[in-house]
């Protein structure tokens, strides 16, 4: 029953005259167009509903684009179509926007563009959406123009750009119209003053836009290249990268000349066309020469046997007789000149910042290798001891932090706790070997070496046993994750910022330690003169305990920082022991400003080696090696030298 009054229904409504309105005479008169839905001939019906100004426009290409768009066979109108669960259709008229009746699928036709027809139809709305109410729509449709720049679309943009109130939005709006101009625009002032206002850009993208301006074709000529040619430059054979073959090869595919006769062409030439004991006319017992061959080649040539080829000296004289040029694409001149300007000016800002950036990585792993190093630098200059299980240390430091975080799950609180109890557990155990093996062989330093390297492999086999020889992770806190970007040239993690104030805490304690402190003062007393220091009351034994407990428990704090963005292993104190070693004696053994320009030292100096040779970082640590040794034969002391004891011996 309700099928027979919403054919009624649909029968009454198609007695009605139809209700046209200005949408509806768009669609009516490309209505052939639409219908059929073909890429190749349906811009002129999205140009002209997209063109009209509209209102009505927008959600006509937004429900076509949907394939909502219904087609009512009997007197060919359009109307957007909602599926009632009857499985009729109501039709929605796209003038009113009221409804307009129902109808049976049989008395529609649903339009459904292809997938090629529907890209277009949002390329068209596009215009739209970028001045679009909602702030999210606007940012992106400019993100859609960002990702597949088109001519269609840079008027649109421009014509948005005026009335956007969002200034981060504004600010992205010209930037992509820029590039869109230099791209499309038609307008040779236009391009230049885009170009001319992007000088400073350093994204990736901008470079991507300057490269199709300036991109080249190799050409050859006969003579001299039109004079109106916008010519990149004029190439000479031998040089310029082009050899005298490149340049024949040109010739020939330019049909300026024949093609060369290779050895390989005249033998098979000689073999396949050998008859009679002749072979062009020349016997073939006189090929025994490059002239014969050559010369029966000809005779072959002329009895239209085989094509017309050149020797190497005709091709050598017809190189020397044309002119080879790369020629621009784009064939404003005035175009490609502020295009290189603007590129040169960039790539001069890009090196800049790459110099900044590898500056910073110097700097963030000269912090590293201070941490590292700085309490290594304590006890050797005041205690003389070559201690080799420093780096277990900084691997004890790095197993301790990852226990508290089994123990505590929130990153941020766990790093804050892990941080003074790797130095508790590391001072501890610095105190505990000082006093069971260190304290028995002073002056000794040979004996120091082969006990400390025989510990640094117990705790290692420890690790081993208690940890395994897997990995473990120690995670940074949420707020450490990513990095600071300046540029898209420029960035740092805040892992390693982190790591880099953590340095900056650690030098101003121990200039605070060393200057402000009683045992600061007993230790530099120590260390200037123990008989010394020893008859004016001061117990040097004790501060080479705490020395040594200080010292190790600065390296635990180094391998809590180094953890973060290193995975914990049982060798991990390895990886930085000779680093360790070579800064404190660059530096000067015993001084924490030495320690610091000995850090900054390596770190530049590993960073500039691996910039220089990026495909092989074990150079950088070869290359390294040898400049150390190379500067200690002049400043055996290192960078600053200290004085008292440690200079004396």
């Amino acid at each position: 029953m309700r099928q027979l009054l919403i054919l009624f229904s649909a029968v009454i409504l198609l007695a009605l005259p139809a209700q046209a309105g200005p949408v509806q005479d768009i669609l009516q008169d490309h209505s052939a167009l639409i219908t059929k839905s073909s890429r190749k001939t349906i811009q002129p019906a999205i140009d002209a509903l997209a063109n009209s100004n509209l209102p009505q426009a927008q959600i006509v290409l937004q429900t076509w684009q949907g394939k909502d768009m219904w087609l009512r066979i009997e007197d060919g109108l359009f109307f957007r179509g909602n599926t009632l669960p009857s499985k009729a259709i109501q039709l929605i008229d796209f003038d009113s926007g009221e409804a307009a009746g129902e109808a049976d699928k049989k008395a529609l036709k649903q339009l459904k563009p292809n997938s090629g027809v529907r890209a277009l139809i949002g390329t068209a709305l596009v215009q739209f959406q970028l001045i679009d109410p909602d702030p999210a729509r606007r940012a992106e449709a400019l993100a859609a123009i960002e990702r597949a720049p088109d001519a269609s679309t840079l008027l649109p943009l421009r014509a948005s750009i005026e009335g956007e109130t969002d200034l981060g939005l504004k600010a992205r709006k010209i930037r992509t119209e820029r590039l869109q101009t230099i791209s499309f625009d038609p307008d040779e002032a236009a391009r230049i003053a885009a170009l001319d206002a992007i000088k400073g850009d350093l994204g990736v993208d901008v470079r991507a836009a300057l490269n199709p301006v300036l991109t080249t074709k190799r050409m050859v000529f006969a003579g001299d290249p039109p004079a109106d040619m916008n010519i990149a430059r004029r190439l000479k054979p031998g040089a310029d990268e082009l050899t005298d073959k490149q340049a024949y090869d040109l010739i020939v595919a330019a049909n300026l000349g024949a093609p060369r006769l290779t050895p390989d062409a005249l033998r098979t030439a000689m073999v396949n066309n050998a008859a009679d004991g002749m072979v062009g006319g020349v016997p073939v017992a006189e090929l025994n020469t490059q002239a014969a061959r050559e010369r029966a080649y000809a005779g072959l040539v002329t009895a239209g046997v085989v094509a017309a080829a050149v020797t190497d000296a005709e091709a050598a004289k017809a190189v020397r007789a044309h002119r080879f040029v790369d020629v621009y694409d784009e064939p404003s001149q005035a175009v490609t000149d502020a295009a290189s300007a603007t590129l040169d000016a960039i790539e001069t800002k890009v090196a800049l910042n790459q110099a900044l950036d590898l500056g910073l990585d110097a700097l963030s792993l000269g912090s590293i290798y201070f941490l590292a190093a700085i309490g290594l630098a304590i006890t050797f200059g005041v205690m003389g001891v070559i201690n080799m299980a420093h780096g277990e240390f900084i691997m004890m430091g790095a197993y301790t932090g990852y226990v508290v975080q089994q123990i505590i799950p929130n990153y941020t609180v766990s790093i804050i706790v892990a941080i003074p109890m790797a130095f508790v557990v590391t001072f501890a155990a610095g105190v505990a070997m000082e006093r069971l093996v260190i304290r028995w062989l002073y002056s000794r330093p040979l004996e120091t070496l082969l006990a400390t390297f025989g510990i640094s492999i117990a705790l290692q086999q420890i690790a081993k046993n208690i940890f395994g020889t897997q990995a473990r992770p120690l995670t940074s806190p949420g707020w450490l994750d990513g990095a600071w970007v300046l540029n898209d040239v420029v960035s740092i993690s805040y892992i390693r910022i982190a790591i880099f104030v953590l340095a900056l805490i650690f030098l101003g304690f121990f200039l605070f330690l060393m200057k402000k402190t009683r045992l600061g003062l007993e230790t530099r007393a120590v260390t200037q003169n123990p008989r010394m220091a020893a008859s004016m009351g001061i117990n040097p034994d004790r501060v080479n305990m705490l020395t040594f407990g200080l010292g190790s428990g600065i390296a635990g704090i180094a391998g809590v920082a180094i953890g973060l963005y290193a995975k914990v292993t049982s060798e991990l104190g390895a990886d930085y022991i000779v680093q360790s070693f070579m800064t404190v004696v660059v530096g000067g053994v015993g001084n924490i400003w030495g320690t610091l320009l000995g850090a900054g030292m390596i770190g530049g100096l590993q960073k500039g080696i691996e910039w220089l040779n990026p495909s092989n970082t074990l150079a950088a640590q070869t290359y390294m090696i040898i400049f150390i040794i190379v500067f200690i034969q002049f400043r055996p002391r290192g960078i600053i030298a200290l004085k008292g004891r440690a200079a004396g011996d």
